[in-house]
């Protein structure tokens, strides 16, 4: 895997370890300043939710930091592109049925880190 590959395998990943600790963590105290269009009420009552679906993204961030360390070309990029689809189908699925802006925080980033894969290898 190149360089290029892994620095954006690696961004996909932490922002995937940041929204786990949101979720997981800091769902009532950050989670009003990401989703402001939640109402406070609502943050409050899906706190165990909110922390289910953070250790959800810790599995991806695992997977995706996983495939840095894989030494054995060319399973590292088949790991790497598994996850990338993963939160891929995630952000896409998240943009339909929760809010647009998913599409563009989360599931176009991973589908550029997937074209800088499949370009750079």
């Amino acid at each position: 895997m190149s360089i290029a590959s892994m620095i954006f395998v690696g961004i996909i990943a932490l922002e995937h370890l940041f929204i786990a600790w949101v979720e997981i963590f800091a769902w009532t105290s950050r989670g009003p300043k990401m989703f402001p269009h939640l109402s406070i009420s609502f943050i409050n009552s899906t706190k165990e939710m909110a922390a289910n679906q953070g250790v959800y993204n810790v599995f991806l961030a695992v997977g995706l930091i996983w495939s840095l360390f894989i030494k054995n070309a060319p399973w590292n990029i088949y790991i790497a592109v598994f996850f990338l689809v993963c939160v891929s189908v995630a952000g896409v699925f998240g943009a339909y049925t929760s809010n647009k802006s998913i599409l563009f925080k989360q599931g176009l980033p991973a589908i550029a880190a997937m074209v800088v894969l499949c370009v750079f290898r």
